[in-house]
């Protein structure tokens, strides 16, 4: 999938692994946090992890999102304080695409784990 143009927002089964410590590994859900010009450019992509651990959305870093409405197996938690770059060939099947409202708290979260705020 290294040629494959995605878009901000949409979610993908990606291979993080190997890991080291707490990091998030596995094949697991994704979301593509890099802005689309670099998406369609670049051989990499922005990502941050998805996890359906439900008990750590208490953080202002976490959103909580639903596993009706994204293709998931259970209801999940984008982890805005793992994120990382991956190369475009650890992406597998794309299952689905963040509404607006969704996007918009990804941002909030976003630019709190970044103290861009």
């Amino acid at each position: 999938m290294a040629n494959i143009v995605v878009k901000r927002g949409e979610i993908f089964y990606a291979d993080l692994s190997p890991v080291i410590g707490s990091e998030q590994g596995g094949i697991r859900p994704v979301i593509i946090i890099q802005n689309d010009i670099g998406n369609r450019y670049s051989p990499t992509v922005i990502v941050a992890a998805i996890t359906s651990q439900i008990n750590k959305a208490k953080l202002p870093i976490h959103v909580e999102i639903s596993s009706e409405e994204y293709g998931l197996n259970r209801d999940s938690v984008v982890l805005l304080e793992q994120i990382r770059t991956l190369d475009k060939r650890r992406l597998k099947e794309k299952i689905g695409h963040m509404t607006e409202a969704d996007m918009k708290k990804v941002d909030k979260a976003l630019a709190v784990s970044l103290n861009l705020s």
